[in-house]
């Protein structure tokens, strides 16, 4: 059996990137969070104390993102032999469901605005929801840098969700302002509720594939089993492939390949180890060899314990 990986230090240098954008948003976020809940207070505004709350949740949200990346850049373990990579999982769950708890709490109040409406300063939304719009537009382009990773890409989605609610305070107040029509602030509301749901569960089913150890959504596994097994004439078959992602940007493979002559087996695996580098991006791969019973057996002494595998960014 052959194992072929060589990941760890860009996959550090790309949890140490996260981080780093990570950080930069809560800090963004929680920054203006506070002013907004200054602003709600000091106008009267239930709305903007509203989503002061929303904001500071998300905050919550970041947080533990970034905590996740902070903890993907731990060594492997004896326990944990493939690093804490899967934490990033777990964050985008929680956070994904963390966002559907928020946009239940939003239609409930939506709701209730559509049987008694509030007085609602308009000027002052109006204010603080651009603003607002300023500050997630920079979170965002700071967050999509590193848009390959499914823990930012959580964290992203709570600050997209806060950037709709951004343009929909503007308008709102607009409409406020300008014709007085108070029902434009729950049916906005309820618009961005629904796009958040649809992210929400696309990324919920995401996470949840690479928990059940599922095949990438882009691989195609007979495409990749058909590929191998044309790789090399002296191939006979391949069998029991499996593929399934460890973490963002890390798939892993394995596999049996049944040979003609174990004794040509450096160079088929050299030519398997090209195929899977060169089209499918996968970096992490076990290959076990055999012959058929009836062929002669080399000892698996006289075979090559590892070859690297030059990882694809």
């Amino acid at each position: 059996m052959t194992h072929s990986h060589d990941h760890s230090h860009h996959h550090d240098h790309a949890n140490g990137t996260s981080s780093r954008l990570l950080l930069i948003g809560l800090l963004l976020t929680l920054s203006f969070a506070a002013l907004e809940a200054l602003g709600g207070w000091w106008s009267g505004s239930l709305a903007l104390l509203g989503d002061a709350g929303h904001m500071f949740s998300d905050s919550a949200a970041l947080g533990i993102a970034l905590v996740a990346a902070r903890m993907m850049q731990r060594p492997p373990s004896e326990r944990l032999s493939y690093g804490h990579g899967r934490i990033e999982v777990v964050a985008a769950i929680t956070n994904s469901v963390f966002m559907l708890f928020i946009v239940v709490g939003i239609v409930a109040e939506a709701i209730e605005r559509t049987t008694q409406p509030g007085n609602i300063d308009a000027v002052t939304v109006m204010a603080i929801g651009t603003a607002g719009l300023v500050v997630n537009i920079v979170v965002a382009f700071v967050l999509s840098r590193d848009s390959h990773s499914l823990n930012t890409r959580a964290a992203l989605l709570h600050v997209f969700g806060d950037l709709l609610g951004s343009v929909a305070a503007i308008i709102s107040g607009v409409v406020i302002y300008l014709w007085g029509w108070m029902m434009i602030d729950p049916l906005v509301s309820v618009f961005i509720c629904a796009l958040i749901v649809v992210s929400s569960v696309r990324l919920l089913r995401e996470a949840i594939l690479i928990i059940m150890e599922g095949v990438p959504g882009h691989i195609d596994l007979r495409e990749v089993g058909e590929a191998m097994a044309r790789a090399d004439s002296r191939v006979k078959s391949v069998h029991d492939l499996h593929i399934w992602t460890l973490s963002s940007g890390l798939i892993a493979l394995s596999a049996h390949i049944t040979l003609t002559n174990l004794n040509e087996w450096q160079e088929i695996l050299q030519a398997e180890q090209s195929l899977l580098d060169r089209d499918f991006q996968i970096s992490h791969v076990t290959l076990q060899p055999e012959v058929p019973l009836d062929e002669v057996i080399v000892p698996i002494d006289e075979l090559s314990a590892s070859q690297d595998l030059k990882h694809v960014q």
